[in-house]
């Protein structure tokens, strides 16, 4: 199972760490320099969650972000599970 939202469909994506050398110049060294950037991939916060549907009078099981959470908190299970398209 791929790591995407069920509600907002974020998933992850690719960045980079900056790998430093170096003491600062403010703590008594020549200053910090650059030496590597590494490739790293940001997770989205997802959650299995169990969400309570009244107009189907059934319990949902989803993968969800924090984002997505609120997005039914927001709109109501029903309404935001049906925009997704898992309804």
């Amino acid at each position: 199972m791929s790591r995407v939202c069920s509600i907002t469909g974020s998933r992850a994506t690719r960045g980079s760490v900056i790998h430093r050398s170096g003491m600062a110049k403010k703590k008594g060294g020549v200053g910090r320099h650059v030496t590597k950037n590494v490739p790293r991939v940001f997770g989205p916060n997802l959650h299995r969650q169990r969400v309570w549907v009244p107009e189907l009078k059934k319990f949902v099981r989803l993968r969800v972000t924090a984002r997505g959470l609120k997005t039914i908190n927001k709109n109501g299970a029903y309404r935001a599970l049906k925009k997704a398209g898992l309804i």
